[in-house]
């Protein structure tokens, strides 16, 4: 099982990543998943909202290294969320790596707790975060952006709600969200659909004008000799060579 949805509860649909083991990565099977969840989601008039979050102490790890995703796919997913009539928002209780920082970009609110961490960590793999900027340029300090996508640096919750990264970052992370979705639950559906809509639309001018160039970007990172290096280290817990 790589993850779970619960039935409306007034009006907000829980989806839970829930592959602990895996550290929720994003492999082609949770894509897939996610996929069916939110299209199903889309066409459920009873569903007010969506909360994404997560089993274990990691939200998402980002790209399965042994079984990724299809790009087109997982940019689908990602366009998929921001554009979903309905509001997003993320529960994150834990670690927050590489692509899962486009999935907690792609929703419309996000809540951290204190125990989350995050990091951009491709370039320390011979890659670089090129689909999942299109949700995390218009929404991200740009300056903050240059840089941890440079650096890899983790950063705390605290400094992710400074740069707008997530919406808050709270001690109790449920208590923070309490008020969040009573919002939601006071708002009227079509009128929150409309809204939507006009606060997502630079992030989906950007998937509209960027999407082909930066899958190609990404497919030529990850086929690189380089990125080959990278993985591999990864995978068997060592330094790889250009570590100084």
């Amino acid at each position: 099982m790589t993850l779970t949805v619960s039935s409306p509860q007034r009006g907000i649909v829980t989806v839970t990543l829930d592959a602990p083991a895996n550290r929720n990565a994003l492999s082609a099977d949770l894509v897939g998943a996610l996929t069916e969840v939110f299209e199903s989601r889309a066409k459920d008039s009873d569903t007010r909202a969506v909360l994404l979050t997560h089993t274990g102490s990691t939200f998402c790890s980002g790209a399965d290294l042994r079984d990724p995703p299809d790009p087109r796919a997982f940019v689908a997913l990602l366009r998929q969320i921001v554009a979903l009539p309905r509001p997003v928002v993320a529960r994150v209780a834990g670690h927050v790596r590489a692509g899962g920082l486009g999935l907690v970009g792609a929703c419309d609110i996000a809540v951290a707790g204190a125990g989350a961490s995050f990091a951009l960590t491709e370039v320390r793999i011979g890659v670089a975060p090129a689909v999942i900027s299109m949700p995390l340029l218009p929404r991200v300090s740009p300056r903050a952006l240059d840089r941890y996508a440079l650096t890899g640096e983790r950063f705390d919750a605290v400094e992710a709600a400074r740069i707008g990264l997530i919406t808050a970052a709270s001690e109790d992370v449920d208590v923070a969200l309490a008020p969040v979705l009573d919002g939601l639950r006071r708002s009227a559906p079509r009128a929150l659909a409309e809204t939507k809509k006009l606060v997502t639309a630079k992030v989906l001018d950007a998937f509209d004008h960027h999407t082909d160039d930066l899958i190609a970007l990404s497919a030529r990172l990850f086929g690189s000799a380089e990125a080959q290096e990278g993985m591999t280290a990864f995978l068997e817990r060592r330094e790889p060579p250009w570590v100084l």
